[in-house]
């Protein structure tokens, strides 16, 4: 099968779907990305050359920034990625009570074939709520973060995070993370469990490439069973809870959130400066 999708340059070999995510300049989750992706996972499903897909990233900086803050500031970019979301995917359910970010996250999560990120740059909010619905995590020492900085924002985090994290790390960490709103370098990530490994920055191509050909090498009945028998034992992310975690965040949504957002906006917010040190601007604020 061939892809072309709008901020995403793929390629298939040996079984494995290398997802390189491409949309300048930040690589936000906007309604380009998400609706990029949704038509992916539609494609990609029953795609039976793809056992594997690895996603990384174009931009060296930033896997993807977060959320784009336009969702907060201006009611008709969140309508307009909405109906480009419901677009991409006309004939996917779109489950009442779940947000346009959390559906896409979710049938990501769902993908039958494993999914591994590269992380090498920066991601947080709804980048690091991408990433924790992927099956692997391996991140680049002294290059990668991750964070949550939602509450700094008058918000929350609302991507599935909340179900996700918890899942991944436990309650108390997670408490920690998302209302601490700090950056996590690798190798507190690897401590955590947020990431698989940390690695250094000079090998972790070699070993997620090595890993995603093994993994892609396997029967596609081997790797349903593993994955299949893996979920079952997992610590589940129920419809319930994350329809919980949007109930909670669509009032924080307020006219106070929007105007916080269009400071942070005029600060530097949204620029390749103030995202590399997101965390010093939100603490000025």
């Amino acid at each position: 099968m061939t892809y072309d999708l709008p901020a995403l340059h793929i390629t298939v070999a040996d079984g494995v779907a290398t997802v390189t995510l491409d949309n300048p300049p930040l690589n936000l989750s906007d309604g380009t990305l998400l609706s990029s992706l949704r038509r992916f996972v539609a494609q990609v499903r029953d795609d039976t050359d793809v056992r594997v897909i690895v996603f990384d990233s174009a931009d060296p900086d930033f896997f993807i920034a977060h959320g784009d803050m336009r969702f907060v500031t201006d009611p008709d970019v969140m309508a307009a990625a909405g109906a480009a979301i419901q677009a991409a995917g006309p004939d996917a359910e779109f489950p009442p009570g779940l947000n346009l970010m959390q559906v896409v996250h979710e049938e990501v999560r769902a993908l039958p074939q494993v999914t591994i990120a590269k992380l090498t740059g920066l991601a947080r909010g709804g980048g690091n709520e991408f990433l924790m619905a992927l099956d692997m995590r391996f991140a680049a020492i002294g290059t990668a973060g991750q964070a949550q900085p939602e509450v700094l924002l008058g918000i929350m985090a609302g991507g599935g995070g909340t179900q996700y994290m918890t899942s991944l790390i436990g309650r108390a960490r997670t408490l920690e993370l998302l209302l601490g709103a700090q950056l996590v370098d690798a190798e507190l990530a690897e401590r955590y469990g947020l990431v698989n490994r940390a690695l250094p920055a000079d090998e972790i191509d070699d070993f997620v490439t090595s890993l995603a050909r093994r993994i892609g090498a396997l029967k596609p009945e081997i790797i349903s069973a593993v994955k299949t028998a893996v979920n079952a034992a997992a610590t589940p992310v129920t419809r319930e809870g994350l329809g919980t975690e949007n109930a909670l965040l669509t009032p924080l949504f307020s006219a106070d959130a929007a105007a916080l957002a269009h400071r942070l906006l005029a600060a530097g917010m949204q620029t390749r400066e103030g995202e590399r040190d997101l965390e010093a601007l939100l603490e000025r604020q």
